[in-house]
C-alpha cells in the first residue's frame, strides 16, 4: 500500500538526513524539534498505458472524441511541452511520444496529411535535434523533422506570430500563428507539478515577449502568493484570461498527463526512501555514491547527475476542453504530492538539487539556483507559505559563479551588470528589462543557437519576488556552502554550516526558532493550514 506524505519531528533517535546541494548531497543532523516534511511514496502507475491513452482520446471531457474532430484536408498542429519538464528527464519512451503517436495514428486514419509538430518553448532555448527526438521518438522524428514539420517555436519570428486580441485587462494575446490558424490544435502536456498545464500551456508556451511581459513581471510575481494553486495565482489569473481569448479563436484539444514520484533510478533509489528505512543495500549504495562523487572530477560528476533518466509511471491522462481537463489533472497531482502541514515555522530549510527547469544538460548558475530554491521550492505550498512572514530561509547549494556560455549568455551580463546595480525586482525591471529583451545579439543567439532569450534571467529573478517580499528581504536568506561573493552579489548571505546559518538569522527569528525542512525531491506540495490565511501570507489572484 502506498503511504502518504509524512511529517517527522526530529528527536535524539533521528538519524542524519539527506540534503541535496547541487551535484551532490550531504547527511545533516537537524536540531531537536525540527519538523521534516517527506513527500508521499510513488503511486502505482496505470496498468496499461496504451489503453489509458486510447480511452482519453475516445472519451474526452467536455469535447467530442478526437476522431470526430479529425477530417481529411484539415490543418492539424500538435504542440508539446519542451525539456523543462519532467525533471529529471523521463527514460525513453517519453510519455509525450506515446501520446503523439496515438494522435498521429488517428489523424492518418482520418486522412489528415497537413500536420506540423511544435515544441512550446516560448523564450526557453531551442531544443537540439536529439532532444526533440527523445520527446517525440525515433519514428515521429524521422517522419517530420527532415521535412521541417517538427520544429521549435520561434518567439522572435514576427511573421509566425498571430495577434488574437486583448483580455479585459488589456493584455495582448499573441501566439504561434500556425497553431492559431489550424483547424485543430492538440496540446500534449506533462503535469509534473500543479503549476503546469491548463491555459498556461498555449497562452504561455506558444507566446512571445509581447504577451509574456503582462504576467512575467515583478508586480504580478510578487502578487502570486501560491504558484501551485492557479485560482490564487496572479500569474495564472493572467494566463487564464489569455487562454479564454485563445479559446474564442482556436479549437484546442488539451491532453494532460500526470506522473508518479519515482524520479531516481536504482543506483540512487535510497533517495526515494526515508533514512531510517534504509536497508543494508541502501546504505552500501549511499556510501558508494558518496565516495565516488568525492573523488570524481567535476566533469564526470556533472555527467553522472545529468545523465539520470527517471523511471516515472503514468498515473493519469485526461483529454478534452482545457479547463475541464485541468481540474481532473490537479486532483491527480494532489493525490501524489500533497502533504498536510499544520502551521508555519520561523525557519524553512531547503536543499537545492542538481536539476531545474532551465539547466537540463547545463549548469545551475547562481540566478537559477536562487530561482529553484526561492521560486519553485519556496512556492511548493498550498494555502500559506511554510515559513511565517518575516521568517528566514536556509538553502543548501554551492552557488558557484559558473555560467553555461551557450545556454545562458544574458545571465552573465545580468549577474555582472544588473545585480551590481540593484537586486530589487521592480527597480531592475524598470531600468534594464526592455534593453535585454530587445538586444539584437541576444535575439540572434536565441533564434540561431541554443540560448535562452535575453530577458529570461529577469523572469527568473521575478520568480523570487514573492519570497523576498514575504521574508522581508534577502538578508533573511542564507546559503549553506554557498560561494560568498556570488551570494553577496544577489543580496544574500553564505554560511559554512547549518549551525552558523541559524546563528546568522537569530536576530530575526530568535535563538530557538521553529524549523521546517522540506525533504524534496521527490516532489511535494505542503498543504499548510493556518488560522488566519491573510496574515500568514496567503493570497491574492485568480482568473
Amino acid at each position: 500500500m502506498t503511504r502518504p506524505g509524512f511529517v517527522l519531528e526530529v528527536d535524539d533517535r533521528t538519524p542524519p538526513l539527506v540534503v541535496h546541494e547541487g551535484e551532490g548531497f550531504r547527511l545533516e543532523r537537524f536540531p531537536r524539534g525540527t519538523r521534516v516534511v517527506y513527500p508521499p511514496e510513488s503511486l502505482p502507475g496505470v496498468p496499461d498505458v496504451d489503453e489509458a491513452i486510447e480511452q482519453a482520446l475516445l472519451h474526452p471531457v467536455d469535447s467530442e472524441p478526437l476522431p470526430a474532430l479529425l477530417t481529411a484536408g484539415m490543418r492539424l498542429t500538435i504542440a508539446f511541452d519542451d525539456i523543462s519538464i519532467p525533471l529529471p528527464p523521463m527514460k525513453a519512451p517519453d510519455i509525450r511520444q506515446r501520446v503523439i503517436e496515438a494522435v498521429l495514428e488517428l489523424a492518418a486514419q482520418a486522412g489528415v496529411d497537413d500536420v506540423e509538430l511544435v515544441s512550446a518553448n516560448a523564450l526557453h532555448r531551442r531544443l537540439t535535434p536529439d532532444e526533440l527526438k527523445h520527446i517525440v521518438g525515433e519514428r515521429v522524428f524521422r517522419s517530420f523533422f527532415p521535412q521541417g514539420a517538427l520544429y521549435n517555436f520561434d518567439a522572435e519570428d514576427k511573421d509566425t506570430i498571430a495577434h488574437l486580441g486583448r483580455t479585459r485587462h488589456g493584455e495582448d494575446v499573441d501566439i504561434h500563428k500556425r497553431s492559431a490558424e489550424s483547424d485543430l490544435l492538440v496540446y500534449v502536456n506533462v503535469n509534473l507539478v500543479a503549476m503546469d498545464g491548463g491555459h498556461k500551456s498555449v497562452a504561455i508556451g506558444l507566446a512571445p515577449y509581447s504577451s509574456l511581459r503582462h504576467h512575467h513581471n515583478s508586480h504580478t510575481m510578487v502578487q502570486s502568493r501560491s504558484f501551485m494553486d492557479h485560482t490564487r495565482s496572479a500569474l495564472h489569473g493572467s494566463a487564464w484570461r489569455m487562454g479564454r481569448v485563445v479559446a474564442e479563436h482556436v479549437k484546442v484539444f488539451q491532453i494532460e498527463t500526470t506522473l508518479n514520484n519515482t524520479i531516481f533510478p536504482d543506483a540512487y533509489s535510497f533517495l526515494q526512501k526515508r533514512e531510517w528505512e534504509w536497508n543494508i543495500s541502501d546504505q552500501a549504495r549511499f556510501v558508494g555514491v558518496r565516495r565516488g562523487l568525492a573523488v570524481a572530477p567535476k566533469r564526470l560528476r556533472h555527467r553522472a547527475f545529468h545523465g539520470i533518466r527517471s523511471e516515472y509511471s503514468l498515473t493519469g491522462i485526461t483529454a478534452g476542453e482545457v479547463e475541464a481537463v485541468h481540474a481532473r489533472t490537479i486532483e491527480a497531482v494532489h493525490r501524489q504530492q500533497l502533504v498536510p502541514v499544520q502551521g508555519q515555522s520561523d525557519v524553512m530549510v531547503l536543499g537545492v538539487p542538481f536539476v531545474g527547469p532551465y539547466n537540463v544538460d547545463s549548469v545551475m548558475n547562481p540566478i537559477l539556483a536562487a530561482c529553484m530554491g526561492l521560486g519553485y521550492y519556496f512556492n511548493s505550498y498550498r494555502g500559506a507559505p511554510v515559513v511565517r512572514p518575516g521568517g528566514a530561509v536556509i538553502l543548501y547549494h554551492p552557488v558557484e559563479q559558473e555560467f553555461h556560455q551557450l545556454h545562458h549568455p544574458s545571465y552573465v551580463d545580468f549577474f555582472e551588470e544588473v545585480l551590481s546595480t540593484s537586486t530589487e525586482p521592480s527597480v531592475i525591471e524598470k531600468q534594464f528589462e526592455e534593453r535585454y529583451a530587445t538586444d539584437p545579439w541576444y535575439v540572434h543567439l536565441y533564434r540561431t543557437s541554443h540560448a535562452y532569450h535575453g530577458v529570461h534571467p529577469f523572469y527568473m529573478w521575478y520568480w523570487i519576488a514573492h519570497a523576498l517580499d514575504h521574508l522581508g528581504g534577502g538578508r533573511n536568506v542564507v546559503w549553506v556552502g554557498g560561494n560568498r561573493a556570488a551570494c553577496a552579489r544577489m543580496g544574500f548571505r553564505a554560511a559554512s554550516s547549518l549551525q552558523d546559518a541559524l546563528e546568522m538569522v537569530s536576530d530575526t527569528v530568535g535563538p530557538d526558532p521553529s524549523i521546517t525542512y522540506l525533504h524534496n525531491p521527490p516532489h511535494l506540495v505542503a498543504d499548510v493550514s493556518v488560522p488566519d490565511l491573510a496574515a500568514a501570507g496567503g493570497l491574492v489572484g485568480g482568473a
